[in-house]
């Protein structure tokens, strides 16, 4: 085995024979912290600085060969990072039989979109033209609902119109509160999984056939984005081993939720870290979740199923599960001085850091600096700074990282401001999907407006041609 085969085998813990169509993400090793690991090993080993351009090119064994055979000096000592100049160029990705795959559809871009531009270079975000920045620190969770269901910000009169719709679907029918309690020992995900579906069967009667008109789904999301935060509250309620306490009529989105969630009228304070939660978490363009609303609702299925499915996949520890992951992490480091040390063990088994890297951003989320000033402003009013000097140590032990794009994202500081509001860890994700509701929604209906069914090819790999087996040869 070349010197080059054994450093990537010994990187990404590859024990299996070594071919050159050997790509990214063709083996559950080499993911994106592989990826990124793999570069930064080429690095120490050639003497080399690896610019994003070239990271893209060293997608397949084949190109990580022909890079280092083009290198026009010796391997450097072992653990130089001295950058030499990149004398090699490296031949694309060969296409299969089946024509270029592009797994997990990366990089593929399958429609337009007016809801939210995302721009991974320059850590931007905007939702319908404005800045995640300004939303955060001057709009409330309903002016950005609003922003996203109906494409502009609401005047005065247009707020109080959709802040009473939200306040008067509130309510949970019955058998669907009923659903709630009965679930009370499961995950919260899980019971917003069950109940947001059984919302479906307490919608409008539509006639046999008929599909859901575009009217009705939007009225459908506001529902769904008034009533998501009512199961996960009631349900917290009735595992905690009380009735829900209902908030006042004229309580505004966070304010009503909490109250319901806590027992109790929340302070201000954490009025302000959830509200603007909610409005970081609002939409982000077409990750798994909204992609799994736009593919059902391709299928012209209901808004009610169609968030339900988004719910299924965000649960997903690589999606809106990391979130819960992230706070174990606060508990595994356990003091600021650990965390280099723990940071070095899990990057050497291979391991991700949770809180960090992303499939589209290639410097830090621009979502982070808002969550982590929740966390500031919580810090400070309990007088516990122990979690955030933790998040803060972590993040300089990873910042070498930063340069090929694995930096922090929304989910480093989620978590941690919950956990200081006394909420359990297992919220944490829950409360990422009240927040996400409207962007969902927003997805939704711009695939309803102009809907197509959305149905990619697989390239075959398999064996062909095979002879059924009959008589003793089965």
């Amino acid at each position: 085995m070349s010197t080059v085969d054994q450093l990537v085998a010994r990187t990404l813990g590859i024990t299996a024979d070594l071919t050159a169509d050997l790509a990214y993400q063709s083996v559950r090793e080499w993911d994106s912290l592989g990826h990124v690991a793999l570069m930064v090993a080429l690095e120490q080993e050639y003497g080399v600085e690896i610019d994003d351009d070239l990271m893209l090119e060293l997608r397949t064994l084949g190109a990580v060969r022909a890079f280092a055979d083009g290198l026009s000096h010796p391997p450097a000592a072992a653990g130089s990072t001295a950058p030499a100049p990149r004398t090699t160029s490296v031949p694309p990705d060969e296409p299969t039989s089946g024509g270029t795959v592009h797994r997990g559809l990366e990089g593929v871009t399958f429609d337009h979109s007016a809801v939210t531009l995302i721009d991974g270079a320059e850590g931007a975000l905007e939702y319908r033209g404005y800045s995640i920045h300004d939303l955060a620190e001057h709009a409330s969770f309903e002016e950005v609902a609003h922003l996203l269901v109906h494409g502009h910000l609401p005047d005065a009169a247009a707020l109080e119109v959709f802040t009473k719709q939200l306040r008067a679907a509130r309510t949970l029918p019955a058998p669907v509160l009923e659903l709630v309690r009965s679930l009370a020992h499961a995950h919260p995900m899980e019971v917003l999984r069950t109940c947001v579906s059984a919302l479906g069967a307490f919608g409008p009667r539509r006639a046999a056939g008929a599909d859901e008109s575009y009217a009705e789904a939007r009225e459908t999301g506001i529902e769904l984005i008034a009533r998501i935060p009512m199961i996960v509250a009631a349900h917290h309620a009735f595992r905690s081993g009380r009735e829900p306490l209902w908030p006042r009529e004229d309580a505004g989105h966070a304010e009503a939720f909490l109250t319901v969630l806590l027992g109790e009228e929340p302070t201000p304070a954490a009025v302000r870290v959830v509200d603007k939660g909610f409005v970081v978490h609002a939409d982000h363009g077409s990750n798994a979740s909204a992609f799994t609303a736009r593919v059902a609702i391709g299928c012209r299925v209901d808004m009610t199923a169609a968030l339900t499915a988004a719910i299924a996949a965000f649960s997903g520890s690589v999606h809106g599960g990391a979130a819960e992951r992230v706070i174990k992490l606060i508990d595994e480091v356990g003091t600021p001085e650990n965390a280099e040390a723990h940071v070095a063990a899990l990057q050497s088994r291979g391991e991700p850091v949770m809180g960090f890297g992303h499939r589209v951003y290639r410097t830090e989320d621009p979502r982070v600096r808002h969550l982590r000033a929740s966390v500031v402003e919580l810090s400070e009013e309990h007088g516990d700074h122990t979690g955030l000097d933790i998040l803060d140590a972590v993040a300089a032990a990873m910042r070498p990282w930063q340069r090929h794009g694995v930096a922090a994202n929304v989910d480093l500081y989620a978590g941690l401001s919950y956990r200081l509001m006394g909420l359990p860890d297992d919220l944490a994700v829950a409360l990422f999907v009240v927040g996400r509701a409207p962007g969902w929604v927003a997805q939704a209906l711009e695939q309803h407006a102009n809907n197509v069914l959305i149905r990619p090819l697989l390239a075959y790999a398999g064996p062909r041609g095979l002879a059924y087996p009959t008589g003793a040869a089965r």
